[in-house]
């Protein structure tokens, strides 16, 4: 008995000590079972409460603690499991009762000391014990703030595009409002802005995974919604204007599926790495339309039509629909056009254009 006590209790400690490391310590993309069970055992009921919702605001509201408490019960579960890993431990090599070593194990982990056994054998789990706690508490304390820092970075480059895409942003509200305003010329610099930006979030949300369900300060927000309309804002720009310079645009437009891409292998979601430009769209040719009249109410200017466009533009989009669309109704995102489906039914938000109001004659 108390051989199959000590082996249980070394399993725990270890298993907790390879989650703590793969979660806190490694830098680079590694999957913590531990972690997955706890985010989705939190996640849960509070998805249950938001599926019942009819609006996306309030779907928001509820989802929004999901991420942050997520981080809160790990550290808990960390402690506890080392709790009880080191009581087996103390019991096997002792013949303390089970809740004896309990005991021990908390006076020990949490540094309190009012508990102390008198058995020699007892020392080394003890001090094991006693420097496990504050290190993985350490561990978590210096976690949050580099959490948080690439969280800013993240939302700081969703909200500046907030006055280009409109909110909740849309690929076609950004060509749309760049020429309504005559600033076609700068979309080069946007592009480079989120091909830097899709490369931060691929390596940030795949060393940190949490990351994916923390929502923006808005409801209207989301960094996945707004990648799409940026990618989407290439493939129009791509299909439509062969003869405009395509090196941001492509590169911003690789550097964005590549990074739902990363996201995806760490999620364990099934794609085809090689999909053929003929493969058929979820969107479907009459909501391609409606976009494209929107970009044409404002004066965008077209070298090709919408049928000649429509190939060129599925070519692109097919690297990255099928990802977006899984990813979107995952994290319940704002239902924006060309998004996909969700969980439940929602009405779908479109950005309004502004008014032109610059004065005449």
């Amino acid at each position: 008995m108390r051989v199959l006590q000590g082996i249980t209790g070394a399993v725990i400690v270890l298993g907790i000590f390879s989650s703590v490391l793969r979660t806190l310590v490694i830098p680079r993309p590694t999957r913590s079972g531990f972690t997955q069970i706890v985010h989705g055992l939190v996640r849960r009921p509070f998805q249950l409460v938001a599926d019942r919702l009819p609006e996306a605001e309030a779907k928001d509201r509820i989802l929004a603690p999901v991420a942050p408490l997520a981080i809160v019960v790990t550290l808990m579960g960390w402690l506890a499991c080392f709790m009880v890993g080191y009581a087996l431990l103390e019991a096997a090599v002792s013949r303390l009762p089970f809740q004896d070593a309990m005991v021990e194990s908390g006076s020990s982990l949490f540094t309190l000391g009012f508990a102390s056994g008198s058995r020699v054998t007892l020392n080394v789990i003890d001090f094991c014990a006693a420097a496990t706690g504050p290190v993985v508490i350490g561990l978590q304390i210096g976690y949050l703030p580099t959490l948080y820092a690439a969280y800013q970075r993240r939302e700081t480059e969703v909200t500046l595009l907030q006055s280009r895409a409109g909110n909740p942003p849309w690929g076609p509200e950004i060509l749309a409002r760049y020429a309504q305003v005559e600033l076609l010329h700068s979309l080069t610099e946007l592009f480079r802005n989120w091909e830097r930006w899709s490369a931060e979030v691929s390596e940030s949300h795949t060393t940190y995974p949490v990351l994916i369900h923390f929502r923006s300060p808005k409801a209207n927000r989301n960094w996945l919604i707004a990648l799409l309309a940026v990618m989407d804002a290439a493939a129009l720009r791509l299909a439509f204007n062969p003869s405009q310079p395509e090196a941001e645009v492509r590169l911003a437009l690789r550097a964005g599926f590549v990074c739902l891409r990363d996201i995806a292998d760490l999620r364990g979601i099934p794609y085809d790495r090689d999909p053929h430009p003929d493969d058929p769209l979820r969107l479907t040719y009459e909501d391609f339309l409606h976009g494209v009249a929107r970009m044409a109410d404002q004066g965008y200017p077209m070298e090709r039509t919408p049928e000649e466009a429509w190939p060129h533009f599925r070519g692109w989009r097919i690297n990255y629909e099928q990802l977006a669309y899984w990813l979107a109704r995952d994290i319940d995102a704002v239902p924006a056009p060309w998004s996909g489906p969700r969980r439940t039914t929602v009405a779908v938000r479109t950005p309004v254009t502004p008014v032109d109001r610059r004065p005449v004659g």
